[in-house]
């Protein structure tokens, strides 16, 4: 795995780029991201490029023996090109325009700002594209951020209209899908159609619905436009996007297939506070991140292009947009890189260089302080190349879990929680992280992923069944573990002629009679065991494998199969993880707190997350049929 950072050299007077340059190769870097917010610098005037300082940056790298990820500046459109075509904006959900003055001030559907993304994109390309310094691109940068993948403006009213139009042909067949006829919503043209806002209560799910599959396509196809310009002009050099945490807005599994690599920008503080987590795991792992976020991610990414992924952005210290900032305990840093090559990620890139004195992110950390001084991590990174050197390649194999994770899924329940807690992130998160403490290695993979060689599948809900996936779930024979909701919609966003769990009844045979929602604090109590938040009663003419107090069964077993009625405690999903794995002859152990391993073709690798350290014995363990020496990683 190499490692690397992300540089702006147009921040930095000219005299200071080779001593950076010598000191990146000097700490054990070799990949140096560039470019990707400069546009107002290549291009100062419409038609006025200023190539000369991008060229100088770049050999200037490239003499220091450093390989450069080149970025498209598309992220941020400069004031002239805004002032020119101000309805490029995006509207937000209120009606307000989201406008110039920090970064992705752009619609993804404005075709006048297309055209300029194809512009610039065509003119960075054909000046680097042959560059032999330039060994990959990145498309943009984080699509979706702040809240840009929804945009409500003229331009995404026209083209989703043409669309919808495309998707039904007839505002008849329009209006049947939807069930318009409710509250009199029907359609006589496409024309008449708007984006499902500023409507005077909720606007019918199945417009919501089709709007965010719009939106996921129109960011997909943005991003296509970039990635053919960069093959034509570039050609045999990587192609990547950096995609970010806990984050569902688009499909990344649609867009990763244009990819060559998937990125993400790995925070794991900033995410640990910003996200649902308790204040038990706040206050535990607080300069550690939750053990499971990065490998959550990590594992997520690799499925969204072929295996291929990379960490674009690593957080190196303190962030500066999280409610609270802490710094990173001393070995985090070297513990996350490690991590994310026990992973398989091909390069693990540091965010950033030098911590900027000026602008929005002066208080984000880098490797280097404003004063060029080394910060905290520096040493760190140093002792992760030496690791990583010191322990050679790794080769991914194919973990025993397959987690099958839909993008559509987390629409559809955002759109219609039905109740306040129940959260698709989260629910897939939890399931993830049981196996993890379990000590099971797990693949995440989309509902089209092949499915038959994995020893244990888990679906933690798919509300929409796609086309197929019940047919290739009945040719399994291990087991498998479905969620609730799954099958409770059809994909027009209705319920099912033959209720859910709609066409996974071929597998299961039973039906969701009713369902109901439960307020924090109410837990429906089993033998040892709770459900909480959501709660189905089912009718079922297989056995129930667990049941409540009361006597309603909440997981149902048939064959290989079983069905999970209800938002699980750590209990019973714990239990229910360990006989699927029983079942499948998949070796487990539950892992002290903190602590996770993770499996490559050679190694086995054990992080210790927890602020202290952690005793537990790992020795028998195995790769295939060979026993390890097992290295410990972390605190």
């Amino acid at each position: 795995m190499k490692l690397g950072c992300c540089y702006y050299p147009e921040h930095w007077p000219e005299h200071m780029w080779a001593d950076d340059a010598r000191r990146m190769a000097e700490m054990g870097l070799s990949l140096v991201r560039i470019g990707e917010f400069a546009w107002s610098r290549i291009e100062p005037e419409q038609g006025r490029f200023d190539w000369d300082w991008l060229d100088r940056a770049v050999d200037v790298l490239h003499r220091a023996g450093l390989q450069i990820i080149m970025g498209t500046p598309t992220a941020t459109p400069p004031k002239w090109l805004v002032d020119q075509m101000p309805d490029m904006v995006a509207i937000d959900q209120e009606g307000r325009p989201r406008g110039f003055g920090s970064r992705r001030h752009y619609c993804f559907s404005h075709e006048g700002y297309r055209a300029q993304s194809r512009r610039i994109t065509s003119a960075i390309a054909q000046r680097f594209g042959d560059h032999p310094a330039v060994v990959s691109w990145q498309t943009d940068n984080e699509y979706g951020c702040h809240d840009t993948v929804l945009s409500f403006s003229s331009a995404a009213a026209a083209r989703f209209r043409k669309w919808l139009e495309a998707r039904y042909e007839t505002p008849q067949a329009l209006n049947a899908a939807w069930g318009n006829v409710f509250w009199s919503m029907e359609y006589l043209s496409f024309d008449e159609v708007d984006p499902p806002h500023l409507t005077v209560t909720e606007a019918n799910p199945a417009h919501w619905l089709d709007y965010r599959r719009f939106a996921s396509d129109e960011v997909a196809s943005f991003n296509r436009e970039q990635v053919d310009i960069l093959r034509k002009h570039s050609p045999g050099r990587d192609i990547t996007h950096n995609f970010m945490g806990f984050f569902t807005e688009f499909d990344h599994h649609a867009l990763g297939r244009d990819l060559d690599v998937a990125t993400w920008d790995s925070y794991p503080l900033g995410f640990l506070e910003q996200f649902w987590f308790g204040e038990d795991d706040k206050r535990d792992y607080l300069r550690q991140g939750h053990p499971d976020i990065a490998a959550f991610h990590h594992d997520l990414y690799r499925g969204c292009s072929a295996g291929r992924w990379g960490v674009m952005e690593q957080q190196p210290g303190p962030v500066n947009w999280a409610r609270y900032n802490p710094a990173p305990l001393p070995g985090m840093i070297a513990l996350w890189t490690l991590e994310a090559f026990a992973h398989g990620a091909e390069f693990t890139s540091y965010f950033r260089w030098r911590q900027a004195p000026f602008a929005q992110e002066q208080m984000h950390a880098g490797l280097l302080r404003p004063d060029s001084g080394e910060a905290e991590a520096a040493d760190e990174v140093r002792g992760a190349a030496a690791r990583i050197a010191e322990v050679g390649p790794q080769q991914t194999v194919r973990a025993p879990a397959a987690l099958v994770f839909s993008y559509e899924a987390a629409w559809v329940c955002g759109i219609q929680p039905q109740g306040q807690s129940f959260r698709y992130l989260e629910l897939a998160f939890e399931w993830y992280s049981a196996l993890r403490k379990l000590g099971i290695d797990v693949d995440i993979v989309s509902p089209d992923a092949p499915l038959h060689d994995y020893s244990m599948v888990l679906v933690p809900t798919l509300p929409v069944v796609p086309e197929g996936f019940a047919e290739r779930l009945q040719a399994l024979d291990c087991p498998v573990l479905i969620g609730p909701r799954s099958g409770s919609k059809t994909p027009n966003f209705a319920v099912p002629s033959n209720l859910a769990p709609g066409p996974l009844r071929m597998i299961l045979p039973l039906m969701v009679a009713r369902v109901e929602s439960l307020r924090s604090g109410i837990t429906e109590e089993g033998d040892g065991f709770g459900v909480t938040r959501w709660l189905e009663q089912v009718n079922a003419d297989c056995g129930a494998e667990y049941t409540l107090k009361d006597g309603r069964g909440v997981v149902f077993h048939n064959d290989n199969y079983r069905y999970l009625a209800g938002w699980p405690d750590r209990a019973l999903l714990t239990d229910l993880i360990s006989q699927m794995a029983a079942e499948a002859d998949v070796k487990t152990r539950l892992l002290p707190k903190g602590l996770r391993i993770r499996r490559t073709a050679t190694h086995l690798f054990a992080f210790n997350y927890s602020a202290s350290p952690v005793r537990f014995d790992l020795t028998g363990e195995t790769i295939g049929a060979a026993s390890v020496s097992i290295t410990p990683l972390g605190s």
